[in-house]
């Protein structure tokens, strides 16, 4: 058991290190775009580069079956040392807008090794029952996405070379925390005799309780990013609002942010300690249900109710990221072990690339349509209930079946 959680917190805090080379560019924008001259749009296509980097390599990990071959602290780790390195170019004052986006969109395919790869790492360790440990390793992603929002609230301004290298390093040492780890006991490798194709890769939805726990996957990730995405807009917003009622108020549109993100890593660790005492389709349907409907009411609110808004905010920013962790977890135990690496990287790379759509859209229409573009997220906590469906009735009736044995 000892072992079982040294593994599992180094696993965790190999990948916040590995995955801050996912939000460097985030923490120093403002100076990186007046450096590069360019404006908020381009900015938006870095972040679309490291997006379909990160999709591109995790359709590879899936057609080549390499996430299930060979051992994942390995690849892990190369992916960390190889991110990191290609970060530190990005650096470089050498560096432009148009070589940028190459390099960040390495990145993201040195980001689909770290990613997926930890989550098989941390169901290698813990088996089946790996809600809780997914949980936190999902809670300290959801915290790193948050950080850059609290750099800027607390004013530090550091060069932005310096912020993007800093996360260089933190993912070098990410990569030597697990290097020699294993891939805990609870797995076993392919035997690498399946052939390489998407259509192979792609057979894992043939499992009906993992293509129900992967469409509901894919309805949470069409809300979960695009809020992130416009977070900062509904706090501006509100905090325009709220000074026209109270003149005097501090705060910032970037603590806001920081808080709204930031109360994920909250939702991931309870939803995850919840997941010890019932089963983890029941807390990601919760949290998916709870998710959609702050999405329906924030647009309904008054915009003088600007206490009411800011607690939506903050449960919505609870909820819609709890269910991301459980869902993974309830994936990766519905396929064969061998098959968990690729199963889970083809349910990232779908699910990633959803995101780009929902950010795309929303980013479009908020300005527009203000808060009631919020209204287009909400078929995305919908399609995935109804796809989630079959599995919840399925554990619900064998619940109701072990009780009726026991009495």
């Amino acid at each position: 058991m000892n072992q079982q959680r040294w593994a599992v917190g180094l696993i965790v805090v190999a990948q916040w290190l590995g995955t801050s080379l996912w939000f460097s560019p985030n923490s120093a924008a403002d100076d990186l775009m007046a450096a590069w001259q360019i404006g908020s749009a381009q900015f938006a296509w870095l972040i679309a580069a490291t997006q379909s980097g990160f999709i591109a390599g995790t359709l590879w990990l899936a057609y080549s079956g390499w996430a299930d071959r060979y051992s994942a602290s390995r690849i892990f780790a190369v992916a960390c040392i190889t991110g990191a390195g290609i970060n530190a170019v990005f650096s470089g004052a050498w560096t432009g807008f148009e070589s940028g986006l190459l390099l960040r969109f390495a990145v993201g395919l040195c980001l689909a090794g770290i990613y997926p790869l930890g989550m098989k790492m941390i169901v290698g360790w813990v088996g089946t029952k790996s809600g809780s440990a997914l949980g936190l390793l999902v809670g300290m992603l959801t915290l790193g996405t948050a950080l850059p929002h609290g750099v800027r609230a607390l004013g530090a301004s550091l060069p932005w070379q310096a912020v993007i290298q800093a996360s260089s390093v933190l993912a070098v040492a990410g990569a030597a925390l697990v290097y020699f780890l294993g891939d805990g006991p609870h797995l076993k490798k392919s035997a690498g005799q399946r052939n390489n194709s998407l259509s192979s890769a792609f057979g894992v939805f043939r499992i009906p309780d993992f293509r129900a726990a992967a469409l509901g996957y894919f309805g949470h990730m069409w809300e979960l990013y695009a809020f992130w995405a416009v977070l900062p807009w509904l706090a501006a917003q509100l905090l325009m609002d709220a000074r026209q009622l109270h003149p005097e108020l501090s705060g910032s549109v970037a603590a806001i942010s920081f808080l709204g993100i930031a109360a994920g890593f909250l939702g991931c660790i309870l939803g995850g300690r919840l997941s010890h005492k019932i089963d983890s389709i029941y807390v990601a349907a919760f949290a998916l249900l709870a998710s959609g409907l702050m999405c329906m009411i924030y647009p309904l609110l008054a915009r003088d109710w600007v206490e009411w808004r800011f607690a939506i905010l903050l449960v919505w920013g609870f909820f819609v990221v709890a269910d991301s962790p459980q869902f993974s977890s309830v994936s990766a135990r519905s396929c064969p072990p061998e098959w968990v690496g690729s199963a889970l990287a083809i349910q990232n790379s779908i699910g990633f690339f959803i995101t780009i759509i929902s950010i795309t859209l929303m980013l479009s229409v908020i300005e527009t349509l203000g808060s009631p573009a919020l209204w287009l997220l909400l078929p995305g906590p919908v399609l995935g209930l109804l796809g989630l469906w079959p599995l919840l009735k399925k554990t619900m009736a064998g619940r109701v079946h072990t009780d009726s044995a026991s009495n």
